[in-house]
């Protein structure tokens, strides 16, 4: 039997599915990266993959005109959300992911760097894939948009900067802000990557990276654990014939 595919729409080389990528791999899934940043013309065809993946990235979902792949982002989310496939938004994925249902993205009062709480709705505490999320949970952040959802979808957790920091539509399709991806290499490759440095420079004083290094020693293992709990649960919900495939707990 000819193995799963998933289809991952990355922006920037340092943006990737991280811990996601063996955990999918290791379930038994082909990955299908689509790099915009290298290929902004691409539209790929949604035939024969289970799942969409939008990762993150420095842009804003609304710069269309440095970014016209957004537009096509959006049309091809818009699409898989229409055919019930299994969708994941990573924090820009979540942004695209959200106006591609009918909602809105526009820029918070305070950016979220680094390690954050986020607190659970109602819907959330009793959410499938977020089901091993403790009410209050300790997360990575690195965004500076929020997102305002739709009547249609369900809130599924927030944080005091963010009003939306997971929601889902439908059964299958979820928006994270946050970055359960990441490993300790990970984020120490956002703090020194240049591209992120004039952020950091303009939140120096109120974000610092020797801080967010001692946070990731302390909290990384945890999160990762939570990490491959809530993707494993994402990926249970996909239905694949002859049989779900689950990823490993450990």
């Amino acid at each position: 039997m000819a193995r799963p595919k998933i289809l991952v729409f990355q922006h920037v080389p340092y943006e990737p599915l991280g811990t996601l990528d063996p955990l999918l791999k290791a379930a038994g899934f082909r990955i299908r990266y689509v790099n915009f940043g290298r290929e902004p013309e691409s539209r790929p065809s949604l035939d024969g993959y289970e799942a969409l993946v939008i990762l993150g990235g420095p842009m804003n979902s609304d710069q269309i005109d440095s970014y016209p792949n957004l537009l096509t982002e959006v049309e091809i989310i818009r699409e898989a959300v229409q055919k019930k496939k299994s969708v994941l938004g990573i924090c820009l994925g979540a942004q695209l992911l959200a106006k591609a249902i009918g909602g809105s993205v526009a820029r918070n009062e305070t950016r979220e760097i680094g390690w954050y709480d986020v607190v659970l709705t109602e819907d959330g505490k009793n959410d499938p894939v977020l089901s091993k999320f403790s009410p209050v949970q300790q997360v990575f952040q690195w965004h500076e948009d929020g997102i305002q959802l739709p009547p249609d979808a369900l809130h599924l957790a927030s944080s005091d900067a963010s009003s939306v920091q997971a929601f889902r539509y439908g059964e299958h399709a979820y928006g994270f802000q946050f970055h359960l991806e990441v490993d300790r290499s990970l984020i120490e490759r956002w703090l020194t990557v240049p591209a992120n440095q004039p952020t950091l420079e303009d939140e120096r004083g109120r974000i610092d990276p020797q801080a967010i290094r001692g946070q990731t020693v302390e909290s990384i293992e945890s999160l990762q654990a939570l990490s491959r709990d809530t993707f494993s649960r994402w990926v249970d919900q996909f239905e694949i014939s002859p049989r779900r495939r689950r990823l490993p707990s450990r």
